[in-house]
């Protein structure tokens, strides 16, 4: 057992699943909150602890998929808050997995507080039970967008719900992004636009990927000869990879595209896209990297957290990505790329006030500590209810 005077925040998340979107989630939260208490001692739960170890050699991280409640129990009683989130975690066969852990941590008397959660789809009846059963007991529900605090809704969710933006928004840059990029072999002197693809799954349930495979290629071959563009693939997730090549192979000018291969930390990644002048993309991140950079964006949505996301930075944004899009695609292709200034301007206004409502999760946080856990030396008397806020 560790020190109980200790504040000890326990993190659980998809982490350590090499999402670039999730692990930039939780960088952005651990210096969001080490900022506004460095007196913090963070325990994260991962998929991956050897992976999430490597990417935060600073914090503690236990290993949770397989391990046993008793096992789980012993980390998660010596917390002094569980925080549940952020990103999309809630959907379809997956929530009920997190929802199991978030219960057994509230049996053993742990508040838990969930940070700027996403949920969707989510319609599958034992995960809508767990969710009513489990968040009902939360010290806070704080969500990244109007999407998923609808579903949540829908699934039963009767008590308060907040609604403040995806952490990752917080996620500071550096200047790394041009040696990256010549690391990669794409050249310089040319524009450079970047696409992201991801593949169909459980939280892409609609999506047609020969479809759309075929709609990005020629996407890709308008931008090489419309705007003489390199066209450069980032993947998000490594299975990205496999279906950017899967896109370059309907081109009929590969040679005008690179897929980045490396494994990248997701600063480094926001580096890069900072070297782009344009951004296409179906992957919620990578757009929010987009947004950060300052450049021109247009969303695909494949599901409603992107959408959501389009509306809020004042993108133009398709409701599908199908062929029978193909024409209207070019043409807002075509139209960002002509309004690059004014659009790019527009985005980075939308940005700063999505900023300041991701920068409201934290401080949320932080309140709850200094509620529950008074900072080191602080004379101020210690509240006798931590009250849930509403």
């Amino acid at each position: 057992m560790g020190d109980r005077n200790r504040v000890t925040v326990g993190v659980l998340g998809s982490y350590g699943g090499r999402n670039v979107g999730d692990e930039a989630i939780l960088t952005a939260l651990l210096d969001r909150i080490r900022a506004g208490r460095p007196d913090v001692h963070f325990v994260v739960f991962s998929r991956n602890p050897e992976h999430s170890r490597g990417a935060h050699p600073d914090v503690e991280v236990v290993g949770w998929e397989g391990v046993c409640r008793e096992r789980i129990s012993e980390h998660l009683r010596r917390l002094s808050v569980l925080v549940l989130g952020g990103g999309g975690i809630l959907y379809n066969t997956e929530a009920r997995r997190y929802l199991r852990l978030v219960r057994t941590a509230m049996d053993d008397g742990v508040p838990v507080f969930t940070y700027a959660l996403g949920a969707g789809p989510l319609t599958d009846e034992a995960d809508c039970a767990w969710v009513r059963a489990t968040l009902s007991d939360a010290a806070e529900v704080t969500v990244r967008d109007e999407e998923s605090k609808l579903v949540l809704e829908e699934a039963g969710l009767t008590r308060p719900i907040s609604v403040t933006a995806d952490p990752a928004l917080l996620l500071r840059p550096g200047d790394g992004g041009e040696a990256l990029l010549r690391a990669e072999a794409v050249p310089a002197g040319l524009p450079l636009v970047g696409m992201s693809v991801r593949e169909p799954g459980r939280a892409a349930e609609h999506l047609d990927e020969e479809g759309y495979h075929q709609l990005l290629a020629n996407v890709g071959d308008f931008l090489v000869h419309r705007l003489d563009a390199h066209v450069v693939f980032v993947p998000m997730e490594r299975d990205d990879i496999r279906h950017a090549h899967a896109v370059v192979s309907h081109m009929a000018d590969a040679d005008r595209c690179t897929v980045l291969r490396g494994a990248y930390r997701p600063q480094e990644v926001l580096d890069m896209v900072k070297q782009l002048d344009l951004a296409i993309g179906m992957r919620l991140h990578f757009l929010i990297f987009a947004a950060l950079a300052g450049i021109p964006l247009l969303p695909l949505p494949y599901a409603g957290k992107v959408f959501d996301f389009a509306q809020q930075i004042g993108a133009p944004a398709l409701r599908g990505v199908v062929r029978e899009t193909a024409g209207l695609l070019l043409a807002e292709v075509d139209r960002l790329w002509d309004e690059r200034p004014a659009r790019a301007a527009h985005t980075a206004a939308r940005t700063a006030v999505m900023q300041m409502r991701a920068a409201g999760t934290a401080e949320r946080l932080l309140a709850y500590l200094d509620r529950t856990a008074p900072r080191p030396h602080d004379d101020s008397p210690e509240p006798t209810v931590a009250s849930p806020a509403g």
